[in-house]
């Protein structure tokens, strides 16, 4: 029998304590695993979701807030502010600023947020279009790649917006035409993922007017603006098979049409020309947020920020700053629950240091029969290092279980709550330096215990039977 049986063999002959043993060494492990898994796509998400915004720039309130609702949607918006007060930082021209990215929010389609944006937003999140295209009328919606998977939405659907960002039938814009589906863009791994997109006007005849009549009329003569390409346009713009006008939504369907070959002969320009729902002169709403990246870092980039929060109703907060500010709140948690994982595993390898310190008395007799049968004392040292090592791994991996099916767990309540993305499904590099860090913890618990058993008195044992 070779000595890896034989040490199978005896960690089974004391099931609780081997039991015990595993148990605390796998908390500890799959505890530290978690922190990794964590840390590991938390940090990713925020990241990926940066798109170089220099400045965020919304109404008075927290800065962190401001930063967590309007990148990264998983807070409430601050509030709005008015197109009038942001307009100057709209200018093409501005000498600091390389581009300008509005957003609106309140409204949302069971949890996920509908966000009234232009077509902008492609190129800062590098995004593609799967099927469709992207929002041009009012009421039109593009869906981000998750938001289509989970809501089972596909082009030519439509569906009634809820008030707020929560999932509340009893809040639906019952007066309101429905949105449509006309396309959905490719998984991008970032925020945008989570989002239905639509024109900023569309917001403001949702929120601005009295879902009255003379809404329509208004929304109808904003449409007009907006699309100057489209002669005599009804309320909603009749196009692609849609019939806007008089909120009938039941007899269009965009499943029959091709976009991508209709696109041409609809719109009357080709897919590079398609034109973007922004900003108008003449608009007059209010948006929620307003992203800004700059020419360059020069003084008075930098000082924007300061300058706005002193002389305006507004406020700037800068992302990195409020990031860095919100993984220093979150580092002093993540430190205290690595110090009690570490107390875990430490705590594991004293039960393993007494599992067989312990054992080396009811195991002299065996020991020194193994030393009869030609066994050195190295092989008796190396039989209780290997049950140290064999206790060590198979903590290990009883750790890296729970850890990877407690963050699929996590992942699905994060999702529902958050709609990010967060998985189980991988390795990380620290987790095999874990896998080295607790062998090298089974070998220093069984170091002792192996001296000791090396030192076994052949004939004082024997004598004693």
């Amino acid at each position: 029998m070779n000595l890896l049986k034989l040490s199978w063999k005896n960690l089974l002959s004391k099931p609780l304590n081997t039991t015990l043993s595993l148990l605390l060494f796998g908390l500890g492990v799959g505890l530290i695993s978690m922190l990794f898994l964590l840390e590991d796509q938390i940090q990713k998400n925020f990241e990926k979701n940066l798109a170089d915004v220099d400045l965020v720039i919304g109404s008075k309130g927290s800065p962190l807030q401001l930063i967590l609702s309007s990148m990264y949607h998983i807070d409430a918006p601050t509030g709005n502010i008015s197109l009038g007060e942001i307009r100057p930082f709209l200018n093409p021209k501005h000498p600091l600023i390389k581009s300008a990215l509005t957003l609106s929010m309140g409204d949302s389609y069971k949890g996920y947020r509908i966000v009234g944006t232009t077509t902008d937003i492609t190129d800062w999140y590098s995004l593609q279009l799967a099927q469709g295209e992207m929002f041009i009328h009012n009421y039109d919606v593009t869906l981000g790649a998750s938001a289509a998977r989970d809501l089972q939405l596909k082009v030519g659907d439509h569906f009634k917006s809820s008030h707020g960002l929560v999932d509340d039938d009893g809040l639906e814009h019952d007066e309101t035409p429905d949105f449509i589906v006309v396309g959905i863009l490719e998984s991008s791994g970032t925020i945008v993922d989570q989002l239905i997109l639509t024109t900023p006007q569309t917001y403001w005849h949702v929120h601005d007017h009295d879902h009255s009549a003379e809404a329509e009329e208004t929304v109808s003569s904003d449409q007009g603006d907006d699309h100057p390409d489209h002669d005599d346009h009804s309320d909603y713009d009749d196009h692609e098979g849609h019939d806007h006008e008089g909120h009938d939504h039941t007899s269009h369907d965009h499943s029959d049409h091709d976009h991508a070959s209709e696109q041409e002969d609809h719109h009357g320009h080709s897919h590079a020309e398609i034109p973007k729902p922004l900003i108008q002169e003449d608009d007059d709403g209010s948006i929620t947020s307003l992203l800004l990246q700059f020419k360059g870092n020069n003084f008075q980039a930098l000082n924007m920020g300061r300058s706005i929060n002193e002389n305006t109703e507004m406020q700037a907060a800068t992302p990195a700053i409020e990031i860095n500010r919100l993984f220093s709140m979150m580092s002093s948690a993540e430190y205290a629950l690595r110090i009690l994982a570490m107390v875990i595993i430490f705590v594991s390898g004293l039960s393993i240091f007494i599992s067989l310190y312990s054992s080396l008395k009811d195991r002299n007799y065996e020991l020194a029969l193994m030393r009869v049968m030609g066994g050195g004392k190295s092989t008796l040292f190396s039989l209780i290092i290997l049950e140290g090592i064999v206790l060590a791994i198979l903590g290990y991996i009883i750790g890296i279980f729970l850890s990877h099916a407690g963050m699929y767990i996590i992942g699905k309540v994060m999702k529902e709550d958050y709609r990010y993305d967060f998985t189980g499904g991988y390795m990380l590099p620290n987790e095999w330096w874990l896998l080295l860090a607790a062998i090298s913890l089974g070998f220093l618990a069984s170091m002792l215990p192996a001296i000791q058993a090396s030192k076994t008195d052949i004939s004082e044992t024997l004598s004693r039977g």
